[in-house]
């Protein structure tokens, strides 16, 4: 096994849940971040939805190319690692909230 091998094998560790998404999923373009911390996200359709929203969507399948991680007692997405730098959520830019969050 080679190191990028490793180091995926080692991210997918940290994953709680790996949804399967379905057909109609959407991607994550953008972080809503408060204080530089993700409190929610910008979906491929426009919408932002808060973390915990973000969560419950990928868990039913409704989010694409990530799973379920946590900190202490609270859930966050997390790219499932495929070996490119370019699509992990870190490397999304940030945006504005929208009211309701």
């Amino acid at each position: 096994m080679d190191h990028k091998d490793f180091t995926a094998s080692l991210a997918m560790n940290t994953l709680d849940d790996i949804p399967n998404p379905k057909s109609d999923a959407k991607d994550i373009v953008g972080l809503v971040k408060s204080s530089g911390k993700v409190t929610g996200y910008q979906l491929s359709d426009g919408r932002t939805v808060s973390k915990e929203e973000g969560v419950a969507m990928a868990k039913s399948g409704q989010i694409n190319g990530v799973g379920v991680a946590h900190r202490g007692d609270s859930e966050y997405l997390k790219s499932i690692p495929d070996g490119t730098e370019g699509n992990n959520l870190t490397n999304l830019p940030s945006v504005s909230a929208k009211p309701d969050l």
